[in-house]
């Protein structure tokens, strides 16, 4: 993700609930543990960015807002005893979810959207000389140089323990079945979500219909581009423009 959350907040016409960083403006400003910000090789436990739909709490009864939020990337359920003491929930399979107790309440009534340039997946190469399948990387991304954004859900946690602690807001990807020729680098991927049924699907109110929980149609693996990229992105800790360069 290489987008200022402020510049995405405009373009999308939402409020932006993610605090400003320091910059000097010559650059946008990179991210790090604790908050999003430009980031070519995003892993779990990072902040991201997330689009929501919610109520204004002071005003209950208004229509609710789009609002961009910073979430850590691996979902903590409401009702875990601490953060990192149980799975890494990066990803949820949108067949399922709803039957995890981890994302039951998400499914319900906190889903997302999770803004991205595109996603890394790695498929399976020649053996290397200890008789492994070598992992070469690819990355998709949309033909026309916009974004993706993928389903997700959330969750809010609050310290058992501190009643004036900040809460932590933290997501998840849901995953489908891959579509189109997305298949020839994997056989799952994210799950995109077209413009046209945001409304449905972050309405705070309502159940979002089982239709999207759905594989998309092949025509949304049409609009993207696979590459195969550099191996530098196989170590988390590279991180720069050189990880797209194709190879």
């Amino acid at each position: 993700m290489t987008t200022d959350p402020a510049k995405l907040a405009a373009e999308i016409e939402a409020v932006n609930e993610v605090p400003d960083l320091p910059s000097d403006g010559s650059e946008p400003v990179a991210a790090t543990k604790t908050a999003p910000g430009v980031n070519y090789n995003v892993a779990p436990t990072t902040m991201v960015m997330t689009v929501v739909k919610r109520h204004d709490h002071e005003n209950p009864d208004d229509d609710p807002q789009l609002r961009v939020r910073a979430m850590r990337w691996g979902l903590v359920p409401s009702w875990s005893k601490e953060p990192g003491k149980g799975p890494l929930l990066f990803n949820a399979r949108a067949e399922t979810a709803a039957q995890k107790s981890s994302f039951r309440s998400s499914v319900r009534s906190y889903r997302c959207l999770v803004p991205m340039d595109g996603w890394y997946e790695w498929k399976n190469g020649p053996l290397d000389s200890k008789g492994k399948p070598t992992k070469i990387p690819f990355f998709m991304s949309p033909h026309d140089g916009t974004r993706l954004f993928m389903a997700g859900l959330w969750s809010v946690w609050h310290p058992k323990d501190d009643a004036d602690a900040p809460a932590l807001l933290s997501c998840s990807i849901l995953t489908t079945d891959a579509v189109g020729k997305l298949q020839d680098v994997h056989d799952r991927m994210p799950l995109i979500m077209p413009f046209d049924h945001w409304g449905r699907w972050l309405d705070p109110d309502h159940l979002a219909p089982s239709a999207l929980f759905r594989a998309p149609p092949e025509a949304i693996a049409d609009a993207v581009d696979i590459r195969e990229v550099s191996p530098l992105v196989n170590r988390i800790a590279n991180n720069g423009p050189e990880l797209l360069a194709g190879v």
